[in-house]
């Protein structure tokens, strides 16, 4: 599964379509601000049950965020035990600021992609995506969520 990150419906939608074009073969579940997202890692109420709400195999997340931002969010994830800390986490975002890719890499973020202009890149970064990080990428074990 996918757990993309992004509150801006028309972004979400254009991710999630490009993503269905080049076939992920996962499912792509949205939320849209930080604080859920926390939660779903987590496993709080209501994504106990993790039949249900499935840990992610990769995050595609967004920097602007309502409630707890992209940074407090790969912060979080990094900042657990092995239960999210080797997550795959792709910051997709309209940012190009150098203090933002700067501080992403710092937070230890796996790649730092800038959201496209036309549906034509996008679908080309889809493309990459799946054939790097989903065909080709050796993704670590993740144990069990713990904690706050």
């Amino acid at each position: 599964m996918i757990l993309l990150i992004e509150d801006d419906p028309a972004d979400a939608r254009l991710i999630q379509r490009a993503l269905a074009k080049v076939e992920i073969p996962v499912p792509v579940v949205r939320l849209t601000n930080g604080e859920d997202a926390i939660a779903y890692l987590r496993g709080d109420h209501p994504y106990e049950n993790r039949k249900s709400y499935p840990m992610p195999i990769l995050v595609l997340l967004d920097i602007k965020l309502p409630r707890k931002n992209g940074f407090e969010v790969l912060e979080w994830i990094r900042g657990q035990m092995v239960s999210t800390r080797r997550m795959i986490v792709i910051m997709m975002t309209a940012s190009r600021h150098s203090v933002d890719v700067n501080r992403a890499y710092d937070l230890r973020v796996n790649s730092y992609l800038v959201k496209p202009a036309t549906s034509e890149e996008l679908l080309s970064i889809a493309t990459l995506i799946k054939k790097y990080w989903l065909d080709y990428n050796v993704n670590p074990a993740l144990g069990e969520v713990r904690g706050a």
